[in-house]
């Protein structure tokens, strides 16, 4: 029986690519100390587990989005969990994790403090899951929503990086759609979430934060 280190080299799956294997054979790769730093997903039989580098496009945009939603939910007073790349697990079936995720409004089943993966099947699935696409755009917007859909988020974000753009979409009945605004965060216009990634590629954080202050205190 081939080892799961022969087995992962024999698939090349450092390629980024998506790879039928079972669920106790993602659970043992997902187990193994080298690969802490990689994001893992599962979806009908098939792994991908991401390993590329992430650079100050990546990193600095996630920033910037999150900066966004946080103050936006505070600033109007909406009941808001946010957590950073954090696996999301219905057991036996699919798993993901997002670079931001987002748990929106109250009476929601939130999951406990611990380093476990969320089961889904215990406590809510996150409202809004958010991918940062540099070089995953593609699959982000093909696969990745598909599982997306099928965990059961309300929205969806993908932030294409390279071209600044950010494409919402509504997920309800099994499908998801693109919307023009987003409808988890209501008031929250895509038009000054673009302009803040804009602004953050000439200005410091600081300068953003208080331009995002000011224009959230005008929308109230």
């Amino acid at each position: 029986m081939k080892t799961i280190e022969s087995r992962i080299e024999s698939q090349n799956w450092v390629m980024d690519t998506w790879v039928a294997v079972s669920w106790q054979d993602f659970l043992d790769l997902a187990d193994q100390p080298e690969l802490q730093r990689g994001k893992f997903y599962y979806d009908q039989n098939l792994m991908r587990i991401e390993l590329l580098p992430i650079g100050p496009l990546h990193g600095h945009d996630n920033s910037v989005i999150a900066r966004t939603i946080s103050l936006f939910a505070t600033l109007n007073n909406i009941p808001i969990m946010e957590y950073l790349n954090t696996s999301f697990r219905h057991p036996q079936v699919r798993e993901c994790q997002p670079d931001v995720a987002y748990y929106i409004g109250s009476e929601l089943k939130l999951p406990p403090r611990n380093d476990s993966p969320v089961d889904v099947t215990e406590f809510d699935p996150p409202t809004l899951a958010v991918e940062i696409a540099s070089t995953t755009l593609n699959d982000d917007l093909g696969r990745k929503r598909l599982l997306y859909e099928r965990l059961g988020v309300q929205e969806y974000w993908v932030v294409d990086a390279k071209l600044g753009e950010v494409i919402v979409f509504a997920v309800a009945d099994g499908g998801s759609k693109q919307i023009p605004e987003s409808q988890v965060l209501p008031g929250l216009g895509l038009k000054v979430v673009l302009e803040a990634l804009e602004r953050s590629q000439r200005e410091d954080d600081g300068a953003v934060n208080r331009w995002l202050l000011e224009v959230f205190r005008e929308v109230k």
